[in-house]
């Protein structure tokens, strides 16, 4: 009879975990007005979900070209090009780094390569092999290992740090080859995350940073990311990060809405209460989001990466109007948080933009008036 109880009860809690995780992922619960599907996303000119771009936040034509092409013909040259043509300070060069590095890691996942084919973002090490003093192909090589040690080791393990250890090397060498470029520091910003920096050892990274592009926003959310509590900080450590960033945004800087990246740093493992949503610690937040978008450049290149964020934060907040607004800025491109942190992006976000659309209709809204 005890084991009979003992079965019961795991059957229960394995039915309210499962409750709780499937409502904490799609938030469909408690912030749906109707059925998602009681509305048409296509009605507003959204694309498909298998059409989704799931590479980029927003749309660079540029490197959408050389990409396609790099990896289409396993030559490098385009690419290094691109980034010779890359304002050095700016926050396209860092997006665009990351792409190819990005690139080359899943080539290299998906083909890992055996006796009779070569692996997969062979390009890359061509790269570094016939072009050495390329500072851009540095910094893709740089941030390629940083994103092979997050993605196929564990924190902790000997073989997450020996990686890592490689990443500071390489580093190294990018910040030589481009004294003037922030990107290999904000590279390391990942490495110090990884290997435990001290707090002295950070700092020494980021004044290297403010030297070089003192309003990065890039530079900012990695920064953020050491400050988190299940790093090396606290929440109240990232808060006060956030917001001296925003205190001392210029005008215009997307800066303003680093806030609103700490409350999703240390959103609760599972909250199943809309009205946490509806607090004034994350209506303050999104309000200052909202006015950095509106003050901010229409070709920012980290605009779409806050629209991205106020999607989810204005939905699951029940401000279904606002979340459309945004998601007609950004539709088509998905690959920025938070969606990338499921394992598909594309999903995740058609699931949030259901949801605004069916919540902006059951509030008398249409696609005339939200094109009007």
């Amino acid at each position: 009879m005890e084991i009979l109880w003992v079965l019961m009860a795991l059957v229960m809690i394995g039915f309210a975990v499962n409750l709780i995780v499937s409502r904490r992922r799609a938030g469909i619960q408690q912030v749906t007005p109707g059925h998602p599907d009681a509305a048409d996303p296509a009605d507003y000119g959204f694309v498909r979900q298998e059409l989704l771009d799931i590479r980029m936040p927003g749309p660079d034509q540029d490197l959408l070209d050389v990409l396609d092409l790099v990896q289409r013909t396993q030559d490098y040259r385009a690419a290094a090009q691109l980034l010779q043509g890359t304002e050095a300070e700016g926050e396209r060069r860092w997006q665009r780094v990351q792409a190819f590095a990005g690139a080359a890691s899943l080539e290299l996942q998906q083909r890992p390569g055996g006796v009779s084919d070569s692996p997969g973002g062979q390009w890359l090490r061509v790269w570094r092999a016939e072009a050495p003093k390329d500072a851009g192909g540095a910094a893709v090589h740089a941030e390629f290992l940083v994103q092979q040690a997050w993605r196929t080791a564990t924190p902790g393990t000997d073989e997450f740090r020996i990686i890592m250890e490689e990443a500071r090397a390489a580093c190294g060498d990018a910040a030589l080859l481009a004294p003037g470029d922030p990107v290999p520091y904000i590279i390391e910003l990942s490495v110090a995350r990884g290997l435990g920096y001290s707090q002295q050892e950070f700092e020494q990274i980021w004044l290297r940073i403010l030297d070089r592009a003192p309003a990065h926003m890039g530079a900012h959310l990695a920064a953020l990311h050491y400050w988190c509590e299940k790093w090396h900080g606290s929440r109240e450590q990232a808060y006060a990060f956030a917001e001296a960033a925003a205190a001392r945004a210029p005008r215009g800087s997307l800066l303003a809405a680093m806030p609103l990246f700490a409350v999703f740093e240390h959103l609760p493992e599972v909250n199943l209460v809309t009205g946490f949503y509806q607090s004034e610690v994350v209506t303050k937040a999104v309000h200052g989001a909202l006015f950095a978008v509106h003050a901010a450049r229409p070709d920012d290149p980290m605009l779409a990466h806050v629209r991205h964020l106020l999607v989810f934060f204005l939905v699951r907040g029940e401000r279904w109007a606002e979340a459309m607004s945004q998601l007609v800025h950004v539709d088509g491109h998905v690959g920025a948080l938070p969606w990338t942190l499921n394992p598909d992006p594309a999903e995740d976000y058609a699931i949030y933009r259901a949801l605004a659309v069916a919540g902006y209709e059951a509030n008398g809204g249409s696609p005339a008036t939200l094109l009007h």
